[in-house]
């Protein structure tokens, strides 16, 4: 499976990368599944990624949740929280 992982603002700056192509097993399900192999890679994206209330999700930029499901050609998006005034 494909997937277009896309990372925003306080995220994107420790790892280094805005957007990064993937390459999973097919048994990837879920977003969560994606967020546990990247947890996988061990260091920085095990600590920027180590506490899933600090972002939220997107697939193919609808709004989402970890258990949203995922497709081999989906874009993945990792984003800080929205707030405004």
């Amino acid at each position: 499976m494909h997937i277009k992982l896309r990372l925003f603002a306080s995220l994107r700056e420790p790892l280094g990368v805005s957007s990064d192509n993937l390459t999973l097993p097919d048994s990837t399900r879920t977003a969560a599944d994606v967020l546990q192999a990247l947890r996988a890679r061990g260091g920085a994206w095990a600590e920027a990624l180590s506490d899933p209330s600090a972002f939220r999700v997107a697939v193919d930029q609808v709004l989402g949740s970890l258990d949203s499901p995922v497709h081999d050609g989906a874009e993945l998006a990792f984003f800080p929280p929205v707030t405004g005034g």
